[in-house]
This record gives C-alpha cells, structure tokens and sequence, in this order.
C-alpha cells in the first residue's frame, strides 16, 4: 500500500503484521497531502478530527498521554512518500515537550539530563524545519555552552547546562520569529504535520524529482509515531543498518549505530558512529533481536533493504524499513544472489535492475572518496568521468594527445569538423547543443564523457579560455567532466575505471533468454563497431558515412569534389574517396562477421564540408590553390537558411547521383572482396530524409544498377536490402506507398521528433528545460520519445508499411534507440530491433527484456 501509506507508513504497517516490535503510531495518507495543496494548503475536512480520535488510540496502546505533565507522551511526524527519497523530506521528533512536559518526562525516566537533551533537540529541529530559522544559530549556541564549560562532545553536557541551552534557544526563537516558541503540544503537531505536507514541495525534494524523473503529483505521507528514546543512556541507541552491503552487494549486515543519540546523530554525522557487529559487545540481547528481524524482513521482502531502528534501555524498536538504495555492482550481485538462494526467479530479477544504472558498470567513474571543486553544470550529455587539460580546437586536441597529453575539448558547440578532436579527447564540454545535440550523439557514440548546454560558462574560442562566475580556466589547466551528472570539476580528479562482474555476465544471459528485440549499434568506425561487438550488439543498425569524410587526407577530396564546376570534375574527386570508403566497410563488415550493417548514404548538407571563417577559407585557399573569393562564393551559393530541412539526404542524391553511386560502389566492391575470402556480409543501404516514392525508386533503380555491376565484375552474388530512413511526417503518413520500393524501414526519430514537433534539437536546450519544469513536457522529447505524437507516426508508419509488405522489416535508430521507456515502446509497436550507441548495447538488451516482462497477457 505505498501508494497510499507511502514506503515508511507501509514499511510500519508490513511489519507490525509481522509482529515485530514498532512504536505505536498512524499514519496520514498521501491523499490527504495531495487534498491539502487542491485545498490551498488547508486540510481536507474531518482530517484533523481523525488525527485526534488516532492520538487518543496511541496514548491507549503506549500508556501515555499527549500533553500531560505528569506521563507524557511524545511523537515523531515523520515524512514518507511512494518511492524513497532519502533525506529530501523533513522529520520532526520529541513533539510534545514544553517547559512543563519536560519536567514530567524528567520524573518518569528519573533522568533530567535526558529530558532537556531531548528538549533542545526538539526545539533545534522544530525551530529549524517548522518555523524556518536556520539551524545553524542553534549549533551556534550550543557550541558556545561547550567552549564555555570546556567539553568536546554534546553527551558531555550536564542538565544544567542543557536547561540554560533551552533558556537561550527560546531567546533565538523570540528574536528570528517574532514570537514565542509554541508550548501548547497540539499547535506543535499541527505546525509539524503541515512542515511535512509542504517539504514535499521544497526545492530540495522538486530537483530529486526532476533528477529521477518522479512525478509530482504524488504527494507525502505524514507519520505520527510514539516516540522511543535513544538518549536514555549507555544501554540505549539509534542505528541504520542494510541487509546487505549496498555498495559490493555482498551478503553480510551492513551498518552503524551510536549509544545515547538520537537518530538525527547518526545522518548528520555529529559524532563518528561505530560498525553494527559491536553493538553485540554492548547489548547483546538487542543485537541478536536485530540479526533476527532482518533475515525475517529479507526474506519476506525478498530484496535488499534499508533499516532504521532505536533501543530503549536494552529493549528494540523497528522504526523503518524499506528497499535499500544500492550502486548499480551492487542491484546486480544481490539479484544474482537472490535468485541462487530461491528468493525470487530471473524474471523478478531482471525487473529489480534499472537499466539506465548499469552507465555505472561502463565507463570510468569520479572516485567517490575524491574531493571535488563544482564550477557549473550542464546537461549529463554522455556518462562516464574525464579529466584533461582544456583545449579549445579539434586541432589542439588531436595535437594535444599526439604529444602525450590527455585533454578536454571545449566549445560553444562542436560541428562534423570536429570529429578528430572529438575522438582524441577525454572528453568533450559545450557551452550550447542540448541532449541530442552533434556533440551529445556523437559523443554517446564513442563513450566519450560530455557535458553539453553548459550555460554557465562563457567560450572564448580564438582567446582559449573559458569563464565561470569569476574564474578562468585557460588552455592547459586541467579539468574533470562527470557526464553522468553533467558537472564541469576544476582540476584533476581520480577516476575509477570500471569492472564487469560475473554477475552481470550471468544477468545479460538471462536478458538474452528473454528479449524479443535485437539489439543493433549505430557505429561509424571499426573501432565503435568493436566495441559494440563486445557489448553484444546484433548488428549494425546506422553507419553514418559522413563521419568517415572529415579525416584530413579525405576531406580534402570532398572539398574538391563540392568545388568542380561540372559532373566530371566531381567523379574525379570522388574516385579518390572510393578506396578510402571501400577500406571502412571492408573493416567494419569483418569486424560483424556475417551480421547486418545498415550503411546510411550522405545525409548532410554539403556546405558542413566547407571552412566558414575567413582564417579557415584563407587556409583551405593556400592548401588547395584555389583563390579565397571562389571558397567564399561556393560557400554563399550553398548557404541555406534552415540547412536541416534544405539540400541534404535523398536529395543530394538526386541531384548529385554520383555521390551516392560512388558510395554504393564503395558498399559491394567491399561486400565482394570479403565474400571472395569467405567472409559472410548482410549488406543494407539506406536512404535518407525520403519523403516521397519516387525519391526511394529512383535511387533504389541506381543502387540496384551499381550492386549488379559489382557483383557481376567479382563474379559473386551477394544478399542485400535496400531500404529508408523514415524521419519525416510526410513518409510516415504514405509509408504504405513507400514501402513498395523498400525491404526495411528505420525509424530516425531524431529528426522525426525535430520535423513533428517543429523544434530544433540544437537551439531548443535553451527552453525545453522550462518546458519541463512547467510540465508541459514530461521530459525532453530528445531523450526519450514522445509517444503519444511522434510515437503515434510511428505506429502508423508500420501499420502502413506492413499492410503493404508484411514482411517489412522496422527498426529505429534515433537515440531513443538506447532510452529504455522508447525501447519498450519500440516492442509494444512490433519493431524488429532497436539500435543504438555502443556503450547503451548492454543498457538496450536489459530493457529489451524488461518490455516483454511488463508487457505479459
């Protein structure tokens, strides 16, 4: 029932079921939180009548009274939402005690200096959560009470000293408030309970939401529970323990404990705790109670969990269970475990991974013990931490790691140009793009960390130094990248490189067992495809061709070809390039071994080959002896206002037919040679940007032309598909006219949802966070896939294909490929495979898996 008690109500509730030992207590549901604020911040009627009625039900079960002077009764009011948020919530404890409670609290423990310990942590935290003023002034006072009798630690503080610290934090409270600290105990819990309603809209618990993509309409629950002390002395104590070790996963009690503290101690780490096994040295009895209840809780939860627990003068009390949060080596080896113990079966352990955590398992990571300096922060735009010194060309970069030095390339934003400094830096940082931006996908692509969009900072390119607040980091300086986080670190911090367990070698085989999708990887280099290999990729599902153009030997001949003046000019230029493109797909069709590889022909506009500035064109013109005023004019008749709906995919090979022939050639000699060797190669070409029939049958008559060139001069016939990228509305909504021309059909949802919903992908950074802090987009539609518009595209253009050819085979290649909520869209819709960049391969296998389990009759 945590969708109604939230975890900590639900976790109270499970256990006093199971007859374990829990204060007595009630919970508020989360329906009356989410009343409350359709209610302005009022309770929903009768509400407050029910707390009393359940007040009077715990002063009968625990034998005291709220309020009383003589036999006080003392409560928690707890926060505790559906899904745990550790320490984003706010938590009231000792609600009850005034000046005159105290005194009976004093008399009943025999223990003045434990009633005014307790009263003064009341009113820090009361002071601090509920009337807002900062705890800092009560630390304050405190401080100058130890410093004035000369103690270290809090413990050591007589009752007369605590009274005075009472006497002064009244002072403080009169002074920052206003007005006097509330004795009266019912104001305290209405005041506290409505501290806990309205910490679920703190900007604390708003930005872990977003973070974690939670709703934010689920409200808190609030829990109202008698309290249990564990400042009575050297035989009582507070602790938090795991059933597990949550950072290794291994199976041993994990914990800490304090004597004579509160729980509050313990998180806020006042004092140093000691490890759970010595508290069996202390009070043994308690400590095999504890070993008892938490193998009794693991196996009746059948997960790893996170336990709360206080001991009053030697006896024990339950105060929290719930699943435990765990590192991503952590959720492996306990469900490994979990199932080899019988606790649950393979499927429920598949279920129990968030493939989007496995990131951690997959590339380098910031230690966590490392100290680190945050200057700003930017979008998380591809996992995993790099540390170099910062360069501010792709030329820097490629020089930078030529001489030995590890580097990070920073820019406003990266073009296709940049490729090569891309690929020889640690990392890469924009100050512009958003999560699918050239410099987000590409990155992704090659496992580089990025950070992208980062705002924060000002790139001086030509000056090389960026800016940040007041600081300058200049070419050279060393900077860390947290991709993963998106935080841009001054200095050189230590990584730790990752490990793949065997436990997740056991996993991926239980996934591969399950899934339906094959999984492909969008690769543009052998060395992508190899480590897409590695990862289990099935294939190769986008290879952009393009990206091989930028190397320097090659593009020059591009630049040639763009710059003839006629067809033959052109040829010349491209016969140069053929040997070059041939010698890619001869490398990469190796490295799959007899699995698809889905070339896309030239997609770019051709303009992105040429130089812009006029330090680039003066260059290019010594370089190539072509005169500044003629680069100058190709580049102005080339220029297009909106280059991403302009002169770029099938239409460049219309219009320049050699280019896509020359790339065909490229594809079959290569696919010839390689089958002359017994080498086994599933060829598939792929047209972009179609939007009409005619576009895919005029170049498909052409591809078709060359492959039977080819294979009849190598004297071997070799089985190819011909097929289209669908990334306009338009192809689509006639998907069933296309689908007469095509054997296959992949969906590039990039720019489908940049053609659907009318939003550039590079410049829409600049708002789409607002959009989805207004909730007018649950998340950005660039990283996983709007299904109810470009997805509903989606579904039409299969169902419309299909009807056409029923063998069609469908894909996707558009990053949502590797966003597990897309992939599990990609099954319920009956999508062949799914492809993606090669380090998302083992994250896309796991929710490949996880859509067939969700998705059971």
């Amino acid at each position: 029932m945590k969708d109604l008690l939230g975890g900590k109500g639900a976790g109270l509730a499970e256990m006093t079921n199971l007859g374990i030992r829990v204060p007595s207590g009630f919970t508020i549901t989360t329906e009356a939180c989410v009343e409350y604020y359709k209610n302005s911040e009022a309770y929903p009627q009768g509400m407050w009548d029910q707390v009393l009625e359940n007040l009077r039900r715990v002063e009968e079960a625990m034998g005291f009274k709220f309020g009383d002077i003589n036999n006080p009764l003392l409560v928690s009011v707890r926060s505790g939402a559906k899904v745990s948020m550790p320490g984003m919530m706010d938590t009231v404890l000792n609600v009850g005690l005034n000046d005159k409670t105290v005194q009976g609290l004093a008399r009943k423990a025999n223990n003045e200096r434990f009633a005014y310990d307790a009263y003064r942590r009341f009113m820090t935290m009361f002071g601090s959560v509920v009337m807002e003023i900062e705890r800092g002034k009560f630390e304050e006072i405190l401080q100058e009470k130890k410093d004035e009798i000369r103690v270290k630690q809090d413990t050591e503080l007589d009752a007369a000293a605590l009274r005075d610290v009472v006497a002064r934090y009244k002072k403080l409270v009169k002074k920052e408030a206003g007005k006097d600290f509330p004795m009266d105990p019912l104001e305290q819990l209405m005041m506290a309970i409505n501290a806990v309603f309205n910490s679920w809209n703190a900007a604390r618990a708003i930005t872990y939401r977003k973070i974690h993509n939670l709703p934010h309409d689920m409200g808190t629950a609030a829990n109202v529970v008698a309290m249990v002390f564990g400042n009575m002395g050297e035989t009582s104590g507070t602790g938090v323990a795991f059933t597990r070790d949550p950072s290794t996963g291994e199976k041993r009690f994990f914990g800490e404990c304090l004597m004579n503290a509160q729980g509050e101690d313990v998180v806020a780490g006042i004092r140093t705790p000691f490890p759970i096994e010595e508290l069996k040295k202390i009070v043994p009895q308690a400590y095999d109670e504890l070993v008892d209840i938490y193998q009794k809780l693991e196996k009746h939860y059948r997960d790893m969990l996170d336990i709360e627990f206080t001991i009053q003068e030697g006896t024990l009390y339950m105060l929290q269970t719930r699943t435990g949060k765990r590192t991503a080596a952590s959720a492996l080896k306990i469900a490994v475990d979990m199932v080899g113990e019988g606790l649950i079966d393979q499927e429920m352990a598949i279920l129990r991974i968030n493939p989007d955590q496995l990131d951690q398992l997959l590339h380098p990571m910031i230690d966590p013990d490392a100290r680190i300096k945050v200057v700003a922060k930017g979008l998380p735009a591809s996992p995993g931490a790099a540390v170099g010194r910062a360069v501010f060309t792709a030329e820097d970069a490629e020089r930078s790691v030529r001489e030995g030095e590890r580097c990070v390339l920073v820019r406003m934003e990266t073009s296709p140009e940049d490729i090569g400094g891309m690929h020889a830096a640690e990392g890469i940082l924009t100050s512009r793009g958003g999560m699918t931006s050239h410099a987000a996908v590409v990155a992704r692509g090659m496992g580089r960390p990025c950070v992208a969009g980062c705002s924060d900072i000002q790139v001086k390119e030509k000056e090389k130094y960026f800016r940040v607040n007041d600081q300058i980091i200049r070419e050279g300086d060393y900077i860390t990248l947290n991709g993963s986080t998106g935080e841009v670190i001054v200095g050189e911090v230590a990584l730790i490189k990752p490990k793949l367990s065997e436990s997740f070698s056991t996993m991926m085989k239980w996934v591969d067992k399950i899934r339906r999708l094959k999984v492909r990887t969008n690769a543009d280099t052998p060395y992508d495809a190899q480590v897409a290999r590695d990862f289990g990729a099935e294939g190769i599902g986008l290879c952009r061709t393009e990206h091989m153009f930028f190397e320097p030997n090659r593009v020059k001949a591009v630049r040639e070809m763009i710059l003839s003046e006629d067809i033959e000019g052109r040829k010349k230029a491209l016969t140069k390039l053929l040997p070059m493109q041939k010698g890619d797909f001869i490398e990469i069709f190796r490295i799959m071994k007899g699995l698809p590889v889905t070339i896309r022909l030239l997609d770019p506009p051709l303009h992105e080959f040429l130089p812009h500035t006029d330090q680039e064109i003066e260059e290019l013109s010594q370089e190539m002896g072509v005169p500044p005023d003629r680069l100058m004019a190709k580049n102005k008749t080339l220029f297009e206002f909106n280059p991403m709906l302009g002169h770029r995919g099938c239409r460049l090979g219309i219009t320049y037919p050699e280019i896509y022939e020359m790339q065909a050639r490229a594809i079959f000699e290569a696919a010839c040679e390689l089958e002359c060797e017994g080498v086994k190669v599933v060829p598939e070409v792929m047209i972009p940007l179609v939007g009409y029939p005619k576009e895919l049958a005029t170049l498909k008559e052409m591809v078709d032309r060359v492959a039977g060139e080819v294979m009849k001069s190598y004297k071997v016939r070799i089985k190819y598909q011909i097929g289209t990228m669908i990334e306009l509305p338009r192809a689509a909504l006639v998907a069933d006219e296309i689908a007469r021309h095509a054997e296959f059909f992949s969906f590039g949802t990039n720019d489908l949802t940049q053609t659907t919903l009318g939003l550039s992908r590079d410049d829409s950074g600049k708002f789409l966070p607002f959009y989805v802090e207004k909730g007018i987009f649950e998340v950005d539609p660039f990283v996983s896939l709007d299904q109810e518009g470009v997805g509903q595209l989606v579904k039409i253009g299969i169902e419309k294909g299909r009807s056409t050819k029923s063998t069609l085979k469908v894909g996707i290649c558009g990053e949502h490929g590797g966003d597990p909520k897309s992939i599990e869209f990609c099954y319920r819709v009956g999508m062949d495979y799914v492809s993606c960049s090669p380090y998302r391969v083992p994250i896309a296998r796991f929710a490949a898996a996880q859509a067939v389990l969700r998705n059971k009759k």
